[in-house]
């Protein structure tokens, strides 16, 4: 069961409408860069940063297009999601259907993120938070 599958927080995601001004934000914090990506999107590029400080990885990322304006004219609730670290993401996603949650995604999405990938899927809280469960790919 899901309970047995998650080992802790793995990283806070907060969409951002300038990722260079809020990593040098963060970095007056402490957070250092730890990786970047470059994801291609539909209407252009999602730029993607992790920072951590700490023990603690903050995922930053900027939307394209409309995605972002609608960031920006956020006043509160910029936290995107909570991620849960896995350690099997395949039996976490079978957990969670059998467990009556419904994932956002059809099945678990790679990213290339750090050294080996990660997979990830998000199911939705009982107030519309987004709850991810992500796994490092060794």
């Amino acid at each position: 069961m899901l309970k047995g599958n998650v080992r802790g927080l793995q990283h806070l995601g907060l969409p951002v409408t300038d990722l260079e001004r809020s990593k040098a934000f963060y970095s007056q914090l402490g957070f250092t860069v730890a990786m970047t990506a470059e994801l291609p999107a539909d209407e252009g590029v999602i730029h993607v940063a992790m920072l951590t400080v700490g023990g603690f990885v903050l995922e930053l990322y900027q939307l394209a297009g409309a995605a972002r304006d609608e960031i920006g004219a956020r006043h509160d609730g910029h936290i995107d999601h909570v991620a849960l670290d896995v350690a099997d993401v395949e039996q976490a996603f079978a957990d969670a259907r059998a467990a009556g949650l419904e994932p956002l995604e059809d099945a678990p999405v790679y990213l290339p993120f750090w050294e080996h990938g990660v997979k990830y899927f998000n199911v939705r809280g009982p107030d519309g938070e987004k709850v991810e469960f992500n796994q490092f790919l060794t």
